[in-house]
């Protein structure tokens, strides 16, 4: 039997009924001319649902921005009977850089809170296309660095920092890794990319193989990272930190954890950047779950297929020695 050369990877069993429910409100392809509306209802957990079950605590702050731009807004989730010396996660959250807030998406690590003590800050970054690239990088690293700063009054272990980012938060997190790496600190004890936004150039296997189809398709990045870019995307004035696929020299990354799901446009990029880290000698662990959609774990959260990548993830969490 032959198949068209951009074919995609089936949907898992259990994921495809619910891929099919998303379709009915959400297209694969989105526009700018949808802003208002994912941007009114990013489609994940609330704050107040975040804190139902009584088991952490929730604190804003507000701190210095970057050189030059507006104050940042975070967030500083606890445990309610906090232990201190757990580890401490800098958040970027999910929005392919044009939508969400410091929650949206969250909801995928804040139980660490509770099994690992951990504390977690989120960050309040500016979106584009109203804010261009680097404003959210920026906002993200001065969150970081007021975080290592802040460790000691906010109870975590300072040697057991830890950047973690979903989807567009994913290559945030990713950017502010290399950032920290080349500007001399903070240190990191680890990385953890969820289903990153790697490489503005959109032009893998996987980008051409979710077209129409799924959640977040090469058309919806498109959108995303021109939004983003601009006139740069695709030209040698995008630097690694804005798409991290771009860096030629991945040494000096602390562990990295990377996920992502097989039938998403993100697939191959972070295929790649795990096999980048690894031809550096660095230390990474990948996993791509057969028949995954984009964020399947935030839309199907009981779903087998979700159990196990949040299984995985907090498992290499929990073994994660300090910087």
């Amino acid at each position: 039997m032959t198949t068209h050369p951009h074919s995609a990877p089936p949907f898992d069993t259990e994921l495809k009924p619910v891929l099919e429910i998303i379709g009915r409100s959400l297209s694969p392809s989105l526009t700018l001319a949808d802003l208002p509306a994912l941007r009114a209802d990013p489609g994940t957990a609330t704050l107040d649902q975040l804190l139902a079950d009584g088991r952490m605590t929730h604190e804003e702050r507000v701190i210095p921005g970057p050189e030059g731009a507006p104050d940042v807004l975070i967030s500083i989730f606890r445990g309610a009977g906090q232990k201190r010396g757990g580890p401490g996660f800098l958040f970027t959250h999910v929005g392919g850089m044009i939508f969400g807030d410091r929650f949206t998406g969250i909801a995928t690590i804040t139980p660490w809170v509770d099994s690992l003590d951990a504390v977690i800050v989120t960050v309040e970054y500016r979106l584009a296309p109203e804010n261009p690239a680097p404003a959210a990088l920026e906002d993200a690293f001065a969150a970081l660095l007021w975080t290592a700063d802040h460790a000691e009054e906010l109870g975590f272990d300072p040697d057991r920092l830890v950047t973690v980012g979903a989807s567009a938060g994913g290559g945030l997190a990713a950017g502010l890794t290399l950032m920290a790496r080349d500007r001399g600190g903070p240190a990191l004890a680890a990385q953890i990319l969820m289903y990153a936004m790697l490489d503005e150039r959109n032009d893998t296997a996987s980008s051409r193989q979710i077209d129409g189809i799924g959640v977040w398709d090469r058309h919806s990045n498109e959108m995303g990272w021109s939004a983003l870019l601009g006139d740069r995307r695709g030209t040698d004035a995008v630097t690694p930190y804005e798409s991290p696929s771009r860096a030629t020299e991945l040494a000096g990354l602390p562990p990295t954890y990377l996920e992502v799901g097989s039938a998403e446009v993100f697939r191959d990029e972070m295929v790649a950047y795990a096999s980048g880290i690894w031809a550096a000698g660095g230390d990474a662990e990948l996993h791509v779950w057969p028949g995954g959609f984009h964020l399947f774990e935030l839309f199907a959260p009981r779903a087998a297929l979700s159990v196990a990548a949040r299984e995985a993830r907090t498992a290499w969490a929990r073994r994660l020695p300090p910087a």
